[in-house]
């Protein structure tokens, strides 16, 4: 049967729900990565393994979701709870740029103090004093943003979009089930009201990214059925221009406590993202994950399906306060790529190299 699926996709067709679960109990990973592997092969506009040099600017911690699997938000009332003033931006920023950084990452908690004309004015300053690439704030965050400033969805799009904001990263999208969301973030937004941000960015020309977290409480069948709403949505608007899937992290989250720290595997997450390959036939690029699964991994993910290396993360907060730990500079990534017998390139956010 998974044979069968696989030449189906090497032969143009699109794989189902029922088929793509078939491909979590095969066992040839040799096969499964090899398939995935030519796909890859068959979207890249170029031959070059893509990179980028950006920084995750976490502009504030304090958060009121309190989603199980996170140990990186805080209450604000905590000691070290913080909202970054904008010279401490600015200073990232600065640092970032004299390394040939042209984009910023730039997410939060859910704070309920910065409303629409918070992000209005920083993105305003960012882009008069730098003129970087704004990737920011997830669909959770502008779900936020939109309730307690108290105007729609489309006019928080269309306002940060005129303050300067490029493209929204794919964050807060865990599994895309709401009986998962219900049992790990009940108090962040649904799964269609993430589908439904995405939907109108792309509409706006604003493109963003898509993620999964996988491997807490989710089934096989809601984490097929995630990246079937992936899929769905990608061929309504095409405004995806990236699929980047990585395993939970327990470290010390409430979530690891409630379930036991699982045990996700470089094994699993490699089958994780053959099979993504395999099923976001609409999506051109999907990332490597080496931040999660350490650099080994991440090289190994080049031959199951992924043809990016993501970033160079100068700064990451969120995973590393779970408590895993990587860190690779340019020239690490780029060795990483040469290794395999790929060409590295610098690339910007829509993977136009640069």
């Amino acid at each position: 049967m998974s044979e069968a699926v696989l030449q189906k996709v090497l032969d143009g067709g699109r794989a189902t729900r029922e088929e793509a679960l078939t491909l979590f109990s095969f066992t040839d990973m040799a096969l499964l990565g090899n398939v995935a592997g030519r796909l890859a092969k068959r979207k890249s506009r170029h031959d070059a393994v893509t990179y980028i040099v950006d920084r995750n600017v976490n502009y504030s911690n304090i958060c009121v979701t309190d989603c199980s699997f996170c140990a990186f938000y805080r209450k604000e009332k905590d000691v070290d709870a913080y909202v970054l003033p904008f010279e401490t931006l600015a200073e990232k920023i600065e640092e970032l740029q004299a390394l040939g950084g042209a984009q910023i990452l730039m997410q939060g908690g859910h704070n309920a103090d910065l409303k629409i004309e918070y992000f209005e004015d920083l993105f305003q300053k960012i882009k008069a004093r730098f003129g970087i690439h704004l990737h920011a704030l997830s669909p959770p965050e502008i779900v936020h943003t939109s309730l307690i400033s108290k105007i729609s969805i489309d006019e928080t799009l269309r306002r940060l979009k005129a303050a300067g904001l490029d493209s929204i990263p794919g964050g807060g999208a865990e599994i895309l089930v709401d009986r998962v969301r219900k049992l790990i973030s009940p108090k962040k937004c649904t799964a269609d009201q993430w589908l439904e941000v995405m939907d109108k960015a792309h509409r706006m020309d604003i493109p963003t990214t898509a993620t999964m977290m996988y491997g807490h409480v989710e089934t096989l069948e809601e984490r097929v059925e995630h990246l079937f709403r992936i899929r769905e949505q990608q061929d309504k608007t095409g405004g995806f221009t990236a699929f980047i899937p990585w395993p939970f992290q327990p470290g010390q989250t409430p979530l690891a406590k409630e379930i036991g720290a699982p045990m996700n595997s470089g094994f699993d997450y490699l089958r994780t993202l053959a099979i993504s390959r395999i099923v976001l036939d609409n999506i051109d690029n999907i990332q490597s994950s080496w931040v999660t699964q350490g650099p080994k991994i991440g090289q190994m993910a080049l031959y199951y399906g992924a043809n990016d290396m993501g970033s160079t993360m100068l700064e990451e907060n969120v995973v590393s306060a779970a408590g895993t730990v990587y860190s690779l500079n340019e020239q690490d990534i780029r060795a990483l790529i040469e290794d395999m017998g790929s060409v590295p390139h610098r690339r910007n956010m829509r993977y136009e190299l640069v």
